[in-house]
């Protein structure tokens, strides 16, 4: 028993230990981030707007304060993903099997490169193309003026539910893979699966159906493509 206690109290000291130092390292890389900000904001405008003359605004004295705080929040984040991912896995290890090890390594490695390719992917092309398609609205009597916060705020959201929903082919892959479920289980409910997807799509994107579509359509390529693999790998193991 008291074994069982001690044990309890290591793993509870390590776990201590290791959210210590994730917050430490968040802590100390927010004051950088904050200086680095303005120049992230910049950028992601320049991408966004691009040759586009439109006039960006803000409405309150510490509107653009606020924002470079939540910029530097996200960015503070995304930098110490590594550290913490290093921490956290340092803590998990010693529990796991050989065999699970490197499962839990591979997906967390196409997690990672899922989420950077969402988030990429939602800069590069689905910002530019919703505030083109803003403007494409304004004509002689209607100026397209925008609100600093509104925009960024929104680029920010949309990146991370990018990120988030290019976990799909990932998703599919593994309950196939893991044989909760088999692709020819799947494939029957594609229905089913387009209509949550646009579900999703509906509550996580701003009220508009263009940002729905952008945010659903690729989702349900990935769904297509993770299943596709996992079907042809379901065949290979059962051969």
């Amino acid at each position: 028993m008291e074994d069982k206690d001690e044990n309890l109290i290591s793993h509870l000291e390590a776990l201590r230990s290791m959210l210590i130092k994730c917050f430490a390292a968040l802590g100390i890389g927010l004051i950088p981030m904050f200086l680095l900000a303005p120049v992230c904001i910049n950028a992601l405008i320049r991408i966004m707007i691009g040759d586009n003359q439109v006039s960006l605004n803000f409405f309150s004295p510490m509107e653009v304060f606020i924002l470079q705080i939540k910029v530097a929040v996200v960015l503070d984040f995304l930098v110490c993903f590594p550290y913490i991912a290093k921490k956290i896995w340092d803590f998990v290890l010693p529990a796991l099997y050989e065999n699970e090890r490197r499962f839990i390594k591979s997906v967390v490695l196409a997690s990672s490169s899922l989420f950077i390719s969402g988030v990429l992917f939602c800069i590069f092309f689905i910002l530019p193309l919703l505030i083109n398609f803003g403007i494409s609205f304004a004509t002689e009597d209607i100026k397209a003026v925008f609100g600093i916060s509104n925009i960024i705020s929104t680029a920010l959201w949309l990146s991370v539910i990018f990120g988030l929903m290019f976990q799909f082919p990932l998703i599919t892959y593994s309950l196939i893979r893991s044989q909760i479920v088999s692709s020819r289980t799947i494939k029957d409910k594609r229905p089913y699966v387009f209509i949550a997807i646009l579900i999703i799509a509906a509550l996580l994107t701003p009220p508009d159906i263009v940002s729905q579509l952008m945010l659903a359509a690729p989702t349900y390529l990935l769904f297509e493509i993770g299943l596709y693999f996992a079907g042809k790998n379901e065949k290979k193991d059962l051969t």
